[in-house]
């Protein structure tokens, strides 16, 4: 059964609860930051942030502002364009649906970095190889939800049977646009064949940096990796090439 994050921004009031129990949990360090002109900390998602609290300032018609509030971290795609360039298998697919990685056998070729049209998927310069949220697994196969969805205080993330998700997601829209919330939408249904993190928003998704309509990214980073991999040959083939003419003028 498909598993999946329910991410409900309405019910967000940006205590990043959620991003210090994905520290905690994955035993990620604390990063040191300084004021930019934002009440996000740290500014973007890290190897060493792998969920983080956005805060978007919005302004109304009648010149009022107003806080949008969003638990932001890796979408764990169905069309995963990070697991399709991926060329040492070090990201993989859980049963249910999460996009994993595997540290071990990751090669820091950063291919997943330039797919992902999330820009999630870090690179950690420590290590040499990539970061992201893996959804907790160790947690999930025990029974157990994730580490954010347990912290939530107010209700923005759930964490259940995917198909369940997207009919509460559904009947939240419908109970925000009745409030006069016309731009609630839901995110994730079907985008890139389905999200494993459903999002219910209340504005467009580029409000919250979200693509409208994300791509699978793989045929910008293909072209490259195979390049890569013919200028590699090309050059195998000319230093032998080079070494017989060497070895053969040797033997005149």
């Amino acid at each position: 059964m498909a598993k999946a994050i329910l991410v409900d921004a309405s019910k967000c009031i940006g205590c990043r609860g959620c991003q210090v129990a994905c520290k905690q949990w994955h035993g990620l360090e604390a990063e040191p930051t300084a004021f930019s002109g934002s009440y996000e900390n740290p500014p973007d998602l890290s190897a060493r942030t792998w969920r983080k609290v956005k805060f978007i300032e919005t302004a109304e018609q009648d010149g009022a502002t107003r806080w949008r509030f969003l638990s932001d971290a890796c979408k764990h795609c169905t069309d995963a364009s990070c697991l399709a360039v991926c060329p040492t298998g070090a990201l993989f697919r859980r049963p249910w649906g999460a996009v994993d990685l595997d540290q071990q056998i990751c090669n820091g070729c950063r291919y997943c970095v330039s797919a992902c049209p999330f820009g999630v998927v870090t690179f950690n310069e420590e290590t040499g190889r990539v970061d992201k949220c893996i959804l907790c697994p160790d947690r999930v196969e025990a029974g157990l939800a994730p580490a954010c969805v347990t912290t939530c205080p107010t209700g923005a993330l759930s964490f259940g049977d995917r198909d369940q998700l997207l009919g509460r997601a559904k009947e939240r829209v419908v109970q925000l646009r009745a409030k006069g919330e016309k731009d609630a939408q839901l995110y994730g249904e079907r985008e890139l064949s389905g999200l494993h993190v459903l999002y219910v928003l209340q504005e467009r998704p580029q409000v919250y940096g979200l693509p409208e309509k994300p791509r699978f990214a793989a045929a910008s980073v293909f072209p490259g990796f195979l390049m890569s991999a013919v200028a590699s040959v090309v050059m195998g083939v000319v230093a032998l090439v080079a070494f017989r003419e060497r070895g053969g003028r040797g033997e005149e």
